[in-house]
């Protein structure tokens, strides 16, 4: 079961995709469980956040520092983790992805102190009425 903090390959779906009929990311890209919950008759819910080269604004993201994106095994870019929107689905779900030149989706994990500056920055964003929630096919 993945943990809160995880890194995963997954078709993210933009909430202005979904706005736009999609139901279906564009690409695979590396995104963060934020909660994994054990709900009725076993099933595992994901709520998981992107991880970008462009953010959308100021205030929208974490930016992941360049040791990090080593550790997971990412490029050499500038990234940020999304912070104003999520996708939830039941895992594992028909959009989770195995890593490139690997049989897993798992990229590894972020550390601790990142992963508390996001989830911090989604609660605000949340509490603000900011966040956005897209529910996949599950």
């Amino acid at each position: 079961m993945p943990e809160p903090g995880d890194v995963l390959s997954y078709s993210y779906l933009w909430s202005h995709e979904e706005a736009a009929g999609r139901d279906e990311g564009v690409k695979d890209r590396p995104v963060v469980v934020v909660v994994a919950i054990l709900a009725q008759e076993g099933q595992i819910i994901l709520l998981v956040v992107p991880i970008t080269h462009r953010p959308t604004a100021s205030g929208d993201g974490v930016e992941v520092p360049s040791t990090v994106k080593r550790h997971l095994g990412l490029d050499d870019g500038r990234s940020w983790i999304i912070t104003t929107e999520v996708n939830r689905f039941i895992w594992p779900g028909p959009d989770v992805r195995p890593t490139k030149g690997q049989s897993s989706p798992h990229y590894g994990a972020i550390p601790a102190k990142l992963f508390e500056q996001a989830r911090l920055q989604i609660m605000a964003h949340r509490s603000a009425g900011n966040a956005k929630v897209v529910k996949r096919t599950e």
